[in-house]
């Protein structure tokens, strides 16, 4: 009779499993039906996570359904290695997004962000120019900026920029500090009198829609709070999959347990006369 240490985590990795063959199949999709640019950087990362998943989710299930007790020491061993990389990864999460909280540049609350604010390694790793070509063209494909144009009337910028995104606010628009004047969310001209402030990103901004300010330092500091922001939500789900799968860990031992006790069992069991 199965013990519930073995049903649990037989069915927790039929679930995973189920999930491992989803994302297969969705870096499958994209290498198939092509895609933005961002999806493409997505398809590898999906096809390795994958067949990894696949693959664990496998040893657990023979492990603790069919009793396989190779397999289920393979899988702990697997688990383990994982409980220690996510542990990893969330103190390092925590060290990158908090080691300093980045500013907001513009007295108005409209989000802009200086490069300077955020990490070493954030800055080294994202704004290089490498990445900062994908980046900004994963910008440009997921049109971050199409949909903010509004009409020349409307003057009231307190009430444009209030749902602006970090990204938005860096990307979409000359920094305020450059006193441009808005026509509109993404069509700005520059006072008669020149550019306020002497700064890189004043000249930098383009009212080409494929332009705009992707080029801009605010732009890449707004990426960077985007993905600070979004780090720090991964850091909380990181912790409750940690309890999680710890907790897996716990039921996987049970169950390698459960399964040399029924082998005694089984082998101290003498046939009938």
């Amino acid at each position: 009779m199965f013990r519930i240490s073995n049903t649990v985590v037989g069915a927790l990795n039929v679930l995973s499993l189920v999930l491992g063959v989803a994302a297969v199949g969705a870096a499958s999709y994209i290498h198939m039906h092509g895609g933005s640019e961002c999806q493409k950087v997505m398809q590898y990362p999906l096809l390795i996570g994958g067949l990894f998943v696949v693959g664990v989710s496998a040893l657990g299930i023979a492990g603790s359904l069919w009793r396989v007790n190779v397999a289920l020491y393979a899988y702990l061993l697997v688990t383990f290695l994982l409980i220690v990389g996510l542990a990893f990864f969330t103190l390092f999460a925590l060290f990158v997004t908090n080691r300093k909280v980045g500013q907001q540049i513009s007295g108005k609350g409209y989000g802009e962000y200086r490069v300077a604010d955020f990490s070493h390694w954030l800055q080294r790793y994202v704004v290089n120019n490498r990445n900062w070509d994908e980046v900004k063209s994963c910008l440009v494909d997921a049109q971050v900026c199409h949909n903010l144009a509004l009409n020349a009337g409307r003057n009231n910028d307190s009430l444009i920029f209030k749902h602006f995104s970090t990204t938005q606010s860096g990307c979409c628009k000359p920094p305020v500090y450059c006193g441009f004047i808005m026509k509109n969310a993404t069509f700005w001209e520059v006072p008669k009198t020149g550019h306020v402030a002497n700064n890189s990103d004043c000249s930098t901004w383009s009212n080409k829609q494929d332009k705009l300010c992707y080029d801009c330092n605010s732009c890449k500091g707004g990426v960077l709070a985007n993905i600070r922001n979004q780090w720090r939500r991964l850091t909380i789900f990181n912790a409750c999959v940690l309890v999680l799968v710890t907790a897996i860990y716990a039921l996987g031992c049970y169950a390698i347990r459960n399964n040399r006790s029924d082998s005694r069992s089984n082998n101290n069991r003498k046939p009938c006369p």
